[in-house]
């Protein structure tokens, strides 16, 4: 066993920039980082490799970790017979990706911490996920897995490398044919919604059986369907949903943002990691929420979000970290839950009742004999209670005083470009400037620390830019020049989204079978070059750019664009059909092309007409609407130069479909067609 006492010498690890490759960085395990040096020494001395795979708040990464990797016993095998090496996922997809699917291929499962082994030349031929280290509930632990594997690579080493070969043959043959093109209808629309109408649980919202995931593009299709629709289960199943995950633990009622994912049905016992991405897309969906429903509950909903977001995971200069861990002093949740005892000793008796009865927290304890603040049993609770705001305040200064948790502080371009989406989203539904000023100074941070040479760089941290850039960085950060521009109709953000849309297509689109590649042309080659259109606990790289692909065609009449954009949407057609559930993304841009949509374009006259529409466009939820403005006072030229003023007064266009309606001056008729 590990020996306390033995000053560890750090590994390769110790001069790396992620969270995740530093907490590693001190274990007997010689780990390398991904890169030729580990290649050429395992080749040199004819070893496998033993890859593992994981990100810093992983709480099975962290018990492997404690297990295995801290193991002087577990290390002396690694260190003699392999050469390890560790990947952050969130800094290298593409390997992530490529890997995922061999363990997905070889297991039926995937997750992490992901483990594969390997050979000197990349090509695995054994995968698995979490192993402990000896054997236990049939699973085969990590001593007895590395010495078979061992024996095999000494004794029956033609048998490992013939495995190899063909599991890199068949996923080679999986990823190069084309996904499909199927005739584009509103059927494959329909049928979707009709599967989540099924899976969806009427008593706490979500879908399907524990673990539930919060899924939030699931809900924006649900709230586009409705309001394409009319259906009102489909505001129902999504107002259900939003309302279950906000009452449940899942939801931080102390300090605010929601976490990962819930373990149970009730949404009551959260996985408390929380991630950047989750809370971005949430707040996009409870904002969407509000604007359909005009609940306050949604918007103090996103409003906490926010201000969680704001006071936890913003960096100094303006961009957005990446995640805050589960675990606290070696125990998942530790931090986030609360003995009866305590909250009367923080509030005193009357106070501590009230408030214990307000979120249920006993003696006996809703979670392993602690307690996680919620909602679930409370019919009557006011989110604007003067009271219990001021005991949370109480409370949360109290936990905040326990310890302070581990927070991965890089900057991922793709997830930081998601918040700022987010916050510019917030600002044109709430009005409120400061979510604007944290949009743009996210754009300008990326801009100024993630480019390099014009190309565009995936991960920020401690002063240091590193790896190319990937689909999902291009495409979100596309998405948030976008909203920038739709919200603030500053005209360089469009120039940016089309420039950066160029690079785009450039580095990452398939000409022969359509779609994106994960990675760039550009970038290192793996042994696929995988097309991500799945969307999991994030919108794909694919279906983010396809709306992209559409709004921008709209936006600046560029029919190129808009053939890529249908020859993107006819890729995922038998995707769907398999699993409608998994590409809602996907569909939001699916209903963009399906719908009729409308185009509105304003001359403006001056900044109160503009200040007017913005207002408008506040006040109403039109998911199929593009707007463009032309502020005559700023003498633009370029894309609307043709549109011009009528009588001297603002004037606005609008197109529904393929045909355009004579211009108007009056502004009360663009509330109709909002």
């Amino acid at each position: 066993m590990k020996n306390e006492n033995i000053k560890r010498q750090a590994n390769k690890l110790i001069d790396e920039k992620s969270p995740y490759l530093l907490q590693h960085a001190y274990n007997p395990v010689y780990w390398y980082p991904w890169g030729e040096e580990a290649f050429k020494k395992a080749k040199a001395e004819d070893k496998p490799i033993f890859l593992s795979i994981g990100y810093s708040t992983c709480h099975w990464c962290h018990v492997m970790e404690k297990e295995s990797f801290e193991d002087d016993e577990v290390a002396e095998i690694l260190n003699r017979e392999y050469v390890s090496i560790k990947v952050d996922r969130e800094e290298r997809p593409d390997v992530d990706s490529v890997y995922m699917s061999v363990c997905q291929a070889m297991t039926g499962s995937g997750g992490w911490p992901m483990t594969i082994v390997m050979t000197p030349d990349k090509k695995p031929f054994f995968a698995g996920t979490y192993i402990p280290k000896q054997n236990m509930y049939g699973r085969l632990g990590i001593i007895e897995l590395l010495g078979k594997i061992s024996y095999m690579w000494e004794n029956e080493h033609h048998k490992l490398l013939k495995s190899s070969d063909e599991i890199v043959e068949h996923l080679k043959g999986t990823t190069s044919k084309s996904l499909g093109n199927s005739m584009l209808s509103k059927n494959l629309i329909d049928d979707s919604y009709k599967v989540f109408e099924e899976i969806f649980d009427s008593k706490y919202g979500g879908f399907g059986e524990a673990p539930k995931f919060p899924s939030p593009q699931n809900l924006i299709f649900l709230l586009k369907y409705y309001k394409l629709e009319g259906n009102n289960k489909a505001l129902e199943i999504a107002e259900k949903t939003l309302q279950g995950m906000y009452r449940g633990g899942m939801f931080d009622h102390v300090g605010y943002g929601f976490s990962r994912y819930s373990t149970d049905e009730k949404w009551l016992a959260p996985h408390f990691e929380k991630m950047l991405y989750d809370n971005a897309m949430l707040v996009i969906a409870y904002l969407e929420a509000y604007q359909i429903t005009k609940n306050e509950l949604y918007k103090d909903i996103v409003v906490k979000t926010l201000n969680y977001i704001v006071r936890e995971m913003r960096h100094s200069e303006g961009g957005f970290y990446s995640a805050q861990d589960a675990d606290s002093e070696g125990e998942e949740g530790k931090f986030y839950t609360f003995t009866y005892p305590e909250i009367l000793e923080v509030l005193g008796d009357e106070d501590g009742k009230y408030f214990a009865e307000y979120f249920d927290i006993s003696v006996q304890g809703n979670f392993e004999g602690k307690n996680i603040p919620n909602l679930i049993k409370n019919d009557r609770f006011e989110f604007h209670d003067d009271n219990i705001n001021s005991m949370i305040k109480k409370v949360f200064e109290y936990r905040q005083s326990r310890m302070e948790l581990h927070k991965d502080d890089k900057i991922l371009t793709s997830w930081s470009a998601l918040m700022s989406v987010a916050m510019t989203r917030a600002y044109k539904v709430l009005g409120d400037e400061s979510y604007l000023s944290y949009a743009v100074e996210s754009v300008d941070f990326i801009e100024k620390n993630l480019f390099r040479d014009g190309r565009l760089l995936a991960r920020f941290r401690d002063g240091h830019s590193d790896y190319m850039a990937y689909l999902d960085d291009y495409a979100f950060l596309i998405w948030s020049y976008i909203e920038l521009y739709e919200s603030t109709f500053e005209k360089s953000y469009l120039d940016r989204a089309v420039k950066l849309n160029k690079d785009c297509i450039d580095l990452f689109w398939d000409n022969k079978n359509k779609g994106f590649f994960l990675y760039g042309n550009d970038s290192e080659e793996l042994f696929l070059r995988p097309k991500d259109l799945y969307d999991g606990a994030m919108p794909s790289g694919n279906s983010v750019a396809s709306l992209n692909l559409i709004k921008l065609s709209r936006m600046i009449t560029d029919i190129e664009l808009e053939e890529l954009s249908k020859s993107l949407l006819n890729l995922y057609t038998d995707s769907l059909r398999r699993s409608p559930t998994g590409y809602s993304f996907y569909l939001l841009s699916l209903m963009y092309e399906l719908y009729p949509s409308r185009e509105l374009i304003a001359v403006l006259k001056d900044g109160d007409d503009m200040k007017q529409l913005q207002e408008d466009l506040k006040e109403y939820y039109s998911p199929n609407i593009t707007v463009m403005v032309k502020k005559v006072w700023e003498e633009e030229t370029g894309l609307l130069k043709e549109y011009t003023l009528k009588n001297d007064k603002s004037t606005y266009y609008i197109c529904e479909g393929k045909s355009c309606n004579p211009p108007f001056n009056e502004h009360d008729l663009i509330k109709k067609y909002l």
